[in-house]
């Protein structure tokens, strides 16, 4: 689980996280950067995005929305379409769940599936703490603009 605060209604943050906005956002020039971000939003619409690397590699990943309840909860599956080094291409769920709050909106990451896979699931514990950080910067620029 991974949480912050982010200073955008929760409609807004929801668009960033499930719509080709990610390709703003999501990633940095040195660790990756997410392109081609296609989704169909709806139960049982699929997603699909390549994660390019700094040093160039393209690494689809893709999976299916399971529930959607706009502007609170989405839950979608996860899988790797090449062989991530602690996941391999197991599928995982990742829900984000969102509360309005004064300020904006508290995210709520779970992202489950990790079940006797302690260094993947440490892995993502990290990179969901920098993906928030980078969804924290993005806001706080639309609201500057």
């Amino acid at each position: 689980m991974a949480s912050a605060e982010i200073l955008a209604a929760p409609e807004r943050v929801l668009a960033a996280l499930v719509t080709d906005e990610v390709e703003r956002w999501w990633g940095s020039p040195d660790t990756y950067r997410m392109t081609g971000w296609a989704a169909d939003l709806r139960v049982g619409g699929t997603w699909s995005v390549i994660v390019r690397t700094a040093d160039g590699r393209r690494l689809p990943a893709d999976g299916a929305f399971v529930e959607i309840e706009t502007p609170r909860r989405i839950v979608q599956t996860r899988r790797y379409d090449w062989d991530h080094p602690t996941l391999g291409r197991k599928e995982t769920t990742v829900a984000y769940l969102l509360e309005p709050t004064a300020c904006g909106t508290r995210l709520t990451i779970c992202h489950g599936g990790f079940a006797g896979l302690a260094d993947a699931a440490a892995e993502h514990a990290d990179g969901w703490a920098r993906v928030l950080g980078w969804l924290q910067a993005y806001a706080g620029r639309l609201v500057a603009a």
